[in-house]
């Protein structure tokens, strides 16, 4: 198969302009919506809230964490609209906002959070939480 000349796309890869604006703003949501789902923390409130709705008072007990520091990081969801609110009196109800946000935990969830004794995944994990995993189970 001949080597494309330096600038030239090889046959039938051309993308036009437009496809290429496109993407590029869709990869910028996409990144936008991972950099939100990074957070520890955030990402465990998710995996929570895949499992029904909670007040913020259950996930604070359920994450060990004090209640203002879930409120912040549940304001941070909304924000990204990953969250969605239901009032019932004084206490606030969370639960996630869509299909696709509850589809994209449940697969990380298939993929990350097997049961003990099956292989986990080692491939995806950075070497730095690898090390971590390791140093903690000695």
């Amino acid at each position: 198969m001949p080597v494309p000349k330096r600038g030239r796309k090889p046959a039938g890869t051309a993308v036009s302009r437009v496809d290429t604006s496109e993407l590029r703003q869709n990869v910028l949501v996409a990144s936008e919506f991972l950099k939100t789902l990074s957070n520890a923390s955030r990402l465990l409130m998710l995996c929570q809230l895949a499992e029904g709705e909670k007040s913020v008072s259950e996930l604070a007990a359920l994450l060990e964490e004090r209640q203002p520091t879930v409120s912040q990081q549940l304001a941070r969801l909304r924000a990204e609209r990953l969250v969605e609110t239901r009032r019932d009196g004084q206490q606030v109800f969370y639960s996630l906002a869509s299909d696709e946000v509850r589809s994209l935990i449940l697969a990380l969830h298939g993929i990350f959070c097997k049961p003990s004794g099956k292989d986990k995944v080692t491939v995806l994990r950075p070497r730095a939480a690898a090390a971590r995993s390791v140093a903690t189970r000695r």
